[in-house]
């Protein structure tokens, strides 16, 4: 069977799987749309998590990253993980005391205002949108390539099947199309993996491999991509460019950023009781750190398997990979010095995406409209694609290749749907039955959330039809928002009782309007100027959310001490929360440790 068969028997199958489940887990009720129904099992809910956490940036775009910058790749590695340690350990456990059903819930709360409220809406409203884009934009980097339609048609059609089992679902439906989800995507990514690190060291464990030496040779993985960096012109594989300080601001604004994620914080809602909270953490961690683990060695082995294969070699030679992913749009060849080979060297790369026209060269290449700028480097290589083109360089059976498409559509679509979840009920729960119109019936607050998951999913497809960057890069964006918003709200929420809602709502305020602004001058309005020369303290767009936050801390403490403090019932009911033995006065209105029901 060809590996188009394959590709389309194995994506079909997996969205028939999806579909099934959201059918059989229709959501009856806010409470089975919102939160599950609070009853999926801790294992259940760990690998729904981990589904849900590793978006396509994950699996599709973290190890393509590193796979080009080398160290400074490892941002997202450290910043990603350190985060969900961060919120398993220190948020998940209390926030699923308080017992609601969303963040935006747990702020107006906490904050006893509905403004607090409002502006925690829109904060969910800005980080989901901004990071939905990255996953509908894998949707259709994969489609594209495997089942050879337009990028944005492959939006569209990952639109239809979100909009089935996200709406007809809820959160119900799409916990259990998530564990599916994990367990394709995990396969997919551990498969190709395991194959060629048996090809490039001879060891089937590619964590081990990437420490291991080259087949044939004395030198260690990472020794030989230097070796073949510096032949090319390029920085060793292992040096970085970005700065210390750079550095250290985007892993923590990815760190707090994860920690502050309302999709991936209302997962902790879904169990039973606190302490299915904590053991549904645990396991997600687990679930997470296969990937994880693996990502840096499965990013090594893909820029060796490149940089052998297309350096210097004669266009008319290459592997039929090559000509696959040229007619996907995501690899592009300029023949400047009419060699008929492929000159890869240092140097800034096509201007945008390559616009490609029906000609052909000399050599049978696709023609580009948009040629460089002038610089010594032939070749367009979309990050993105790494991944999911691994399988086909190094030369693995068909299957593998249809299943990684598998798995590249479930990272997409599982965290797509999470998201597109969030928006929807902070729109119908907290927007619309705790402020605007507070009357609707339960079944009317079901139709509306539904309502606006299908609108949010329309928006969501045209975001990833026009993404401002790479899969990453926009999802990085996004975690700098939750690091400058969400998180210091929450943080104080559990553990600063003098907190008030002057100090939290002016804190998200600002440092979401100071985060949002620093992203769209330097990536929208003056991409010119986007440079270490110009960066505030030289942290870039990325790193920016980390001083987003500190901000936001330091307008909230200022400003909730020359305000009122909280009244004394929320003081006590964030006292219940801290403390599981507490008997405070939220012990109404919250679950105990041992998850016994609430009292009346």
């Amino acid at each position: 069977m060809s590996t188009e068969m394959l590709t389309y028997l194995f994506v079909g199958a997996s969205f028939a799987l999806y579909i099934y489940i959201a059918i059989r887990s229709r959501a009856g009720s806010t409470g089975e749309y919102y939160v599950a129904g609070k009853g999926v099992h801790p294992i259940a809910n760990g690998m729904a998590t981990g589904a849900d956490w590793m978006s396509a940036a994950s699996f599709i775009s973290m190890a393509g990253i590193i796979s080009f910058v080398g160290r400074d790749g490892a941002v997202y590695l450290m910043g990603w993980t350190g985060g969900y340690v961060l919120l398993a350990m220190c948020l998940a456990p209390y926030l699923r005391k308080f017992g609601k059903f969303t963040v935006p819930d747990f702020v107006g709360e906490r904050y006893y205002s509905q403004l607090a409220r409002v502006v925690a809406v829109v904060c969910v409203i800005f980080i989901s949108f901004t990071y939905v884009a990255g996953q509908m934009r894998g949707v259709g980097i994969v489609f594209s390539r495997y089942l050879e339609v337009d990028i944005n048609i492959g939006v569209m059609i990952g639109m239809a099947i979100v909009f089935v089992y996200a709406v007809l679902g809820g959160m119900k439906g799409i916990t259990y199309t998530q564990v599916a989800q994990y367990c394709v995507m995990i396969f997919a990514f551990m498969v190709p993996a395991i194959f060629i690190s048996m090809m490039i060291t001879g060891n089937p464990i590619p964590q081990l491999g990437f420490g291991s030496n080259v087949v044939g040779t004395e030198m260690s993985v990472l020794e030989k991509l230097n070796g073949l960096s510096e032949e090319l012109g390029f920085a060793q594989y292992t040096d970085g460019s970005k700065s210390t300080i750079d550095m250290f601001f985007i892993t923590m604004a990815l760190m707090v950023g994860t920690a502050g994620l309302p999709h991936v914080i209302v997962r902790f809602f879904t169990t039973p009781t606190v302490r299915d909270a904590r053991k549904s953490a645990g396991y997600a961690l687990l679930f997470i750190a296969v990937l994880y683990t693996t990502a840096p060695a499965v990013a090594s082995f893909a820029r060796i398997n490149l940089l052998n294969t297309v350096s210097e070699a004669s266009y008319k030679d290459l592997p039929d990979w090559f000509a696959n992913w040229e007619n996907s749009g995501l690899i592009a060849w300029t023949d400047k010095n009419n060699d008929g080979k492929i000159q890869y060297h240092p140097g800034k790369p096509m201007e945008g995406k390559p616009q490609f026209t029906d000609e052909r060269g000399a050599n049978g290449e696709r023609l580009v409209a948009n040629n460089p700028t002038a610089n010594n480097n032939e070749l367009y290589v979309d990050r993105d694609i790494m991944v999911l083109a691994n399988p086909e360089i190094a030369q693995l059976p068909g299957w593998v290749i249809a299943l990684v498409a598998a798995g590249g559509l479930a990272a997409a679509l599982s965290t797509a749907a999470g998201l597109l979840l969030v928006i929807s009920t902070s729109i119908s729960h907290d927007l619309l039955k705790r402020n605007l119109m507070p009357n609707i019936s339960d079944k009317q607050e079901l139709l509306a959330a539904r309502g606006a998951a299908a609108v949010a999913i329309v928006i969501a497809g045209l975001f990833g039809i026009y993404p401002p960057a790479f899969v990453a890069q926009v999802v990085a964006f996004a975690f700098g928002l939750a690091a400058a918003s969400f998180f210091p709200a929450i943080l104080m929420g559990i553990f600063y009782k003098r907190m008030n809602k002057e100090g939290a709502v002016t804190g998200m305020i600002v440092g979401l309007v100071f985060t949002f602004s620093y992203i769209v001058y330097f990536k929208f309005i003056n991409p010119g100027a986007n440079s270490a020369d110009n960066w505030l303290f030289g942290v870039s767009p990325e790193g920016i959310g980390t001083i987003g936050m500190m901000l936001n801390f330091a307008v909230s403490i200022v400003i909730c001490h020359l305000t009122k403090a909280p009244p004394q019932e929320i003081q006590d009911m964030v006292e219940d929360i801290r403390v599981p033995t507490s008997k405070g006065a939220a012990g109404a209105r919250v679950e105990g440790e041992a998850g016994e029901p609430a009292r009346a």
